[in-house]
């Protein structure tokens, strides 16, 4: 049985869903801050977290942080559960896995849940991918250029791994939006665009160039160290 956390600010609302929840065969634990997270997560194991993005507001609860930590270390898989006036906070946070709308269909729901944690369950590749002074690790999530560690979001590490495995090979920003996001994402190709904008400024520099872009097509990873 998949056991499944809730953070939410608004614990009344949410019962409902985790009643439903547990009707389709998942365990539900429901918090409502970080302490409670943190205090739950140090007591038992959880498949998946679910973030309640509406109770969620500039000034009150806020736990962006911890869940960046908590996906970088790749422990749990994050579905966040937002309102169409939510849908700009999912565009601006990178963390999540997915992301479902209401009013939320429940067999759907469940289908990206265990959607999810199948695809955070796959077995972690052990070996590093070094390319010039590229160094990605899969076992530490690190990536470092010239033995100097980066710092990135989960989404930008999943993307580089991806493109730096399969260097030459040139990828539609429709096959990346599948293959890093998993769905039909709400920012379309300009998310693609976007986070390729922000890899780019941490990994590349002038003495390094990893990225290409290939015209009205997508992006490749080219080796450095190969000329045209």
């Amino acid at each position: 049985m998949q056991s499944i956390l809730i953070v939410t600010s608004d614990m009344e609302h949410m019962r409902g869903l985790g009643s439903s929840l547990s009707r389709m065969g998942f365990t539900c634990t429901i918090c409502n801050s970080v302490d409670d997270v943190l205090k739950q997560d140090s007591h038992q194991s959880f498949s998946a977290v679910l973030i309640d993005i509406s109770t969620l507001s500039p000034g009150g609860y806020s736990p962006w942080k911890w869940f960046r930590k908590l996906k970088l270390k790749r422990l749990l898989p994050v579905l966040a559960l937002v309102s169409t006036r939510n849908l700009q906070l999912v565009l601006q946070e990178q963390g999540f896995d997915d992301f479902i709308i209401q009013p939320w269909n429940m067999e759907e729901l469940s289908a990206r849940i265990h959607r999810v944690i199948a695809r955070a369950n796959k077995p972690v590749e052990d070996t590093i991918i070094k390319i010039g002074d590229l160094t990605i690790d899969p076992v530490r999530c690190e990536v470092g250029v010239a033995n100097h560690i980066l710092t990135l979001t989960f989404k930008e590490y999943e993307l580089l791994k991806l493109l730096a495995s399969n260097k030459g090979k040139v990828f539609t920003r429709e096959a990346l939006l599948n293959e890093i996001w998993g769905y039909d994402y709400y920012g379309g190709d300009r998310t693609v665009d976007v986070h390729i904008r922000r890899l780019r400024s941490k990994i590349e520099d002038t003495q390094h160039s990893f990225i290409e872009t290939v015209r009205n097509i997508g992006y490749r990873f080219k080796d450095p160290h190969l000329t045209k």
